[in-house]
């Protein structure tokens, strides 16, 4: 199966791209000749990843019938300060807010997705280090 984007040229440095059927728009800041109009490129790599690793998540908590208030996922990636500058390291955050929840299925769930699951967190690995840590607030 292969996937394909078309990243079209609006104008400056204004970029549109659809994915499954929905417009975003990157550009680069006024700086570099951009409007702002839309986020840069290597901000929607962490986007990605969150995404795809909550996703899994939800679904793999929804099996095993735990019920959450609140979910959040949240990445912080290390750039380098050297061109080309890149991700050289990655850490996931998983926050959930509930009544009594189990440890234990909160980390197969994560464990589940980091492992098994998230294509984005395997292809990730491949090129830089990715941590994560669970918090729980009752």
């Amino acid at each position: 199966m292969t996937e394909t984007i078309n990243v079209n040229w609006l104008e400056n440095m204004a970029f549109e791209a659809e994915v499954n059927g929905h417009k975003i728009v990157l550009d680069a800041v006024d700086a570099v000749g951009g409007e702002n109009r839309g986020p840069r490129p290597k901000p929607l790599m962490l986007v990605a990843l969150a995404g795809c690793t909550a996703m899994d998540v939800v679904s793999i908590l929804k099996k095993m019938r735990v019920e959450l208030d609140n979910f959040n996922v949240k990445v912080d990636g290390d750039l380098t300060e050297e061109h080309p500058k890149h991700f050289n390291k990655m850490h996931v955050t998983y926050e959930f807010w509930g009544k009594d929840l189990s440890r234990e299925k909160l980390e197969k769930a994560v464990n589940l997705s980091e492992e098994r699951y998230c294509g984005v967190s395997v292809s990730y690995r491949k090129a830089m280090q990715i941590t994560s840590e669970i918090v729980i607030h009752q």
